[in-house]
């Protein structure tokens, strides 16, 4: 996940109590380039089985599960076939279940302590979460504090596509943008993927 996300550092995250209504979404950002998907967990029966047919529909695009803060959340999107998921929040156990069902689970932190604890927990990536909330330069910041190596940090929350280029030339490694992308359509993720095209 992370050699990909250097390729292309920009996540998609969706939402919909029903899945199988974000089809022509992940068509449209397929269709735009864009590789990183995450879909949010729901407690829907229906949950599993549509984001199944989602996987099987769309090869070309990473998918992920979103929003895992419980078990339950954790044993659907195994279940469901997602080849990683992502947390709000720091959780050992989740971490250590993810683990030992060789799933990656990337947390969310915000704090130097939460950063440090993942870090011992063996986290290659994790989530700034939410990075509005912090601004621009948290990370940064806590580099020579925390000292080398931090993990691969993906900032989301509350960014806007306006936001991607400035944040990962703040030191994230890669940004995941939300509902801030329903309402402004496909045009300004296009011209986000076209700069990141440029980045040397």
């Amino acid at each position: 996940m992370i050699q990909s996300l250097h390729h292309q550092p920009l996540l998609v995250v969706l939402r919909a109590e029903q899945p199988a209504l974000l089809a022509p979404q992940l068509g449209q950002l397929a269709d735009l380039g864009v590789r990183h998907v995450e879909i949010a967990w729901g407690p829907s029966p229906a949950w599993i089985p549509e984001c199944r047919r989602l996987i099987e529909a769309f090869p070309e695009l990473c998918l992920g599960s979103a929003s895992i803060c419980t078990p339950a959340a954790l044993a659907a999107s195994l279940e469901a076939g997602f080849s990683y998921g992502v947390s709000p929040v720091l959780d050992a156990e989740l971490l250590e279940t993810a683990a030992m069902a060789r799933f990656a689970l990337v947390p969310g932190v915000m704090t130097p302590t939460e950063v440090n604890r993942a870090r011992s927990l063996g986290c290659p990536i994790v989530k700034l979460f939410p990075a509005a909330s912090v601004g621009i330069g948290h990370w940064r910041r806590l580099r020579d504090p925390l000292g080398p190596p931090l993990p691969f940090c993906i900032a989301a929350g509350g960014l806007q596509p306006g936001d991607v280029r400035p944040w990962l030339e703040a030191g994230v490694d890669a940004v995941a943008l939300g509902s801030s992308l329903v309402a402004q359509g496909p045009e300004p993720l296009r011209l986000v993927l076209e700069a990141l095209q440029q980045r040397p």
